[in-house]
């Protein structure tokens, strides 16, 4: 009987020393930025899209080059304000979100505890566990209070704890990649004076910068980066075709 003994527990441990090898040689390949990307994303597209549209809409409308480039700098300013102070509200949000559903589920679990037992369950019987396999599960998640607070926030809620310095950093990314999304498509407004001349620049510029932040966009996403690049390039084409065709009309009244 001791001979057994020891012998599962040889294996058990051996068993233990394969999965940790196992874990160290295997090594994810996830991409941990998300969030990052998903801000870059939004000033960068943004960035090339409103300004590129607003030059040429006022070069439509025969505005001379240096009017063209200090709207277009006054606008990337203020996008850029505006921009950041939305990412930051809304990181800010959803820090709020997450700190009154954390009060809430830490009230519950104190007060009833038997109904949030019957909720990890419930849970965990949605992925086809039977009561004999989960209830050493929610039994252990009950002797640890912070573990079962963490996984009701994950697996009820849905729900990822925030970073600290989100909501700040989400302004300035998302601020800072609008500011060098606009100056693209003003950059040729600063080298040549006939705005006719710069606008056609600007465009050659512009659908150049949108089909390569396109493919880049794409390829961090998961999307076919060359339908995604042409996809981003023809929505930048519409804007600024739109604001051209709407200040030559208005030019005719």
């Amino acid at each position: 009987m001791v001979l057994e003994s020891a012998k599962s527990a040889t294996m058990t441990s051996q068993s233990g020393e394969k999965q940790q090898l196992l874990l160290e040689n295997h090594k994810e390949k996830h991409f941990m930025a998300g969030e990052v990307v998903r801000d870059v994303i939004m000033g960068v597209s943004d960035g090339l899209t409103v300004p590129f549209a607003l030059a040429a809409g006022l070069s439509g409308a025969k505005a001379p080059s240096s009017l063209i480039l200090t709207a277009g700098l006054a606008e990337v300013a203020a996008g850029a304000i505006s921009m950041g102070l939305g990412g930051y509200l809304a990181a800010k949000s959803e820090a709020d979100h997450y700190m009154r559903e954390l009060k809430r589920e830490q009230e519950e679990i104190i007060n009833v505890p038997d109904t949030e037992a019957a909720e990890i369950a419930e849970i965990l019987s949605q992925y086809g566990l039977e009561p004999h396999e989960y209830a050493p599960v929610v039994n252990s998640l009950r002797r640890n209070p912070q573990a079962w607070l963490e996984f009701m926030m994950k697996f009820e809620l849905g729900l990822e704890k925030p970073e600290p310095r989100r909501a700040l950093e989400s302004a300035l990314t998302i601020a800072i990649a609008y500011v060098v999304g606009g100056l693209v498509p003003l950059l040729p407004y600063v080298f040549v004076r006939k705005a006719q001349k710069a606008m056609f620049t600007s465009i050659g510029v512009t659908i150049a910068a949108l089909l390569f932040f396109g493919y880049v966009k794409g390829h961090f996403t998961g999307n076919r980066p060359v339908v995604s690049a042409l996809q981003t390039a023809l929505i930048g084409a519409i804007a600024s075709a739109a604001a051209y065709a709407m200040a030559k009309s208005v030019q005719g009244f």
